[in-house]
């Protein structure tokens, strides 16, 4: 299913594989510090196997922002990839692509909502997301596996 709404004044949010522009994903998540050097195989096969994929576009169509969830789409999801242009930053799309998942309907019950950052809790926290050492979050109960990356520039 794929959803349109105007969430930012200026720009289109959509979800669907179909709506992407893979080659400008890849340039945009092989900038970050999360995916640096990821190549577009990897790009392509991450969204390929997720529940959601939702991209910011401007005006003139082009691509400036996406985002990603994995999830059952009953009970937990993880947004990830929530990357916008440099030249777009500071107009709330990162903002706007994360709403877009927490309104999806596809997602409606879904109760536990998780993501990681390093930088952007000022994004994230306006929706209701708090950092794990929340008491009422139970730091305790997570447990993580980290295995070490492998990257494919090309």
């Amino acid at each position: 299913m794929s959803q349109s709404r105007d969430m930012v004044a200026g720009y289109e949010i959509h979800d669907g594989i179909a709506a992407m522009d893979f080659a400008r994903v890849q340039v945009l998540l092989a900038a970050t510090y999360w995916a640096e050097g990821i190549d577009r195989g990897r790009v392509e096969r991450a969204a390929q196997n997720s529940a959601l994929v939702i991209g910011a576009f401007a005006a003139d169509g082009a691509q400036v922002g996406y985002a990603r969830v994995v999830s059952d789409k009953t009970r937990f999801a993880y947004v990830c990839d929530v990357v916008v242009d440099e030249a777009h930053r500071d107009r709330g799309l990162g903002r706007a692509m994360v709403r877009f998942a927490l309104e999806h309907p596809d997602f409606s019950t879904v109760t536990t909502w998780t993501l990681s950052t390093r930088d952007a809790h000022g994004v994230y926290g306006p929706l209701g997301f708090l950092p794990i050492t929340e008491p009422a979050s139970r730091p305790e109960d997570w447990m993580v596996l980290r295995r070490g990356r492998v990257i494919h520039a090309g």
